[in-house]
């Protein structure tokens, strides 16, 4: 699998806020509030425009897996990346609440990746990971840009401040996995399997940091994000796409559960985040069916797809394949595990096993 970034002028921003949330606030909140929501509409189109080449960082030279390498900056409330450098490994706690979150969260993701998949950092060749806080004024949002991540504060009013869930911080170095490895296009249905690995490999990441098995688990994707006043209990949820808010301000959950109810539309670059709801259903059924810790056997199919079975223009049918596949290489064919991921992606209207029967009989494979 190539391993190196897809070098690219305009890599796509992978936002963790849904445009749709922003422009409901756009549209319905008072003065402040559509002025920060326009704001946060903007950020990611303008960047989009301007990426730089990001040659530098595919051919750094690898380093030995283990080695953990975080550096954390401040924008100090402009628009500078990476800002001012205020953490870097090993170096002392910060008075700053959003600097430890940007950096433990960091660690937590890479430590998450290394031990219970044997990958070093993001490109699998032990790169750095940056961080920058306090990203603009209240900027209501946190992103992947191709090479760091970026943090907003929120403005306490609708949002807080985005280092708070480890979950958003796992999501978003994921969209860096994924870049390095699938490097799944950032619309359509790819781009919703690109959300989809992200909201995986988060939650497993809050998982395996509170050891709680799959049962236990809230299957929630920023959990706590929402201020007080806002009727949400989390940005999505795996467990049950649609239901994680739904409030005058700034809309309702729209993702489906189900192929049937597959959303086609322009906005969200093709629904990037609203269609990853039926993935990420299929993956909370196929936790449960197999119960334990999440991370081990389901998260492991999932990540070998990942890593080795997608390509940049794979759909929904092409993932179950894959982890029908994967599945039986792992753990035998007619595994439980193989039964389950094909029960799992049948709850969401998928049928898994086709392709692979086909390819067998043929002595292919991939």
């Amino acid at each position: 699998m190539n391993k190196h970034c897809h070098h690219s002028t305009d890599f796509p921003i992978c936002c963790i806020i849904p445009p749709i949330i922003l422009r409901n606030l756009a549209e319905k909140g008072n003065d402040r509030q559509r002025e920060l929501a326009f704001d946060g509409l903007e950020v990611s189109a303008g960047m989009r425009g301007k990426r730089s080449v990001m040659g530098s960082i595919a051919f750094a030279a690898a380093l030995p897996a283990g080695t953990k390498r975080r550096t954390v900056y401040s924008a100090d409330n402009r628009r500078v990346l990476p800002g001012r450098l205020v953490r870097t490994e090993g170096g002392p706690r910060s008075a700053d609440v959003s600097v430890n979150e940007a950096y433990d969260g960091a660690g937590k993701t890479y430590d998450f990746f290394m031990k219970i998949y044997g990958r070093n950092s993001i490109d699998d060749r032990g790169m750095r990971l940056n961080s920058t806080v306090h990203y603009g004024r209240r900027f209501q949002n946190a992103f992947w840009d191709g090479q760091q991540m970026v943090y907003g504060d929120g403005d306490g009013e609708i949002f807080e401040r985005f280092t708070k869930c480890l979950d958003i911080i796992g999501h978003e170095l994921t969209h860096g996995v994924t870049q390095y490895e699938a490097d799944l296009v950032y619309e359509d249905m790819p781009g919703a399997l690109n959300e989809h690995f992200s909201d995986v490999f988060g939650v497993l990441v809050v998982q395996r940091s509170r050891k709680q098995k799959a049962d236990k688990a809230d299957w929630l994707i920023g959990k706590g994000l929402f201020s007080e006043g806002i009727n949400g209990v989390a940005l999505r949820s795996m467990k049950a796409p649609g239901t994680a808010f739904d409030d005058p301000l700034i809309g309702k959950d729209d993702q489906p559960a189900h192929m049937k109810d597959f959303v086609k539309t322009r906005e969200d670059n093709g629904g990037v985040h609203i269609n990853s709801g039926i993935p990420n259903k299929a993956f909370y059924e196929l936790a449960i069916r197999l119960g334990g810790f999440a991370w081990e056997r389901a998260g492991r199919i999932w990540y070998v797809t990942l890593r080795d079975r997608l390509r940049p223009n794979s759909v929904f049918q092409d993932c179950a394949d894959a982890t029908f596949d994967v599945a039986r290489e792992l753990y035998g064919a007619n595994s439980v595990e193989q039964r389950a991921v094909r029960e799992a992606w049948g709850v969401v209207g998928i049928k898994t096993g086709q392709t692979a029967a086909k390819k067998s009989k043929a002595g292919g494979g991939k």
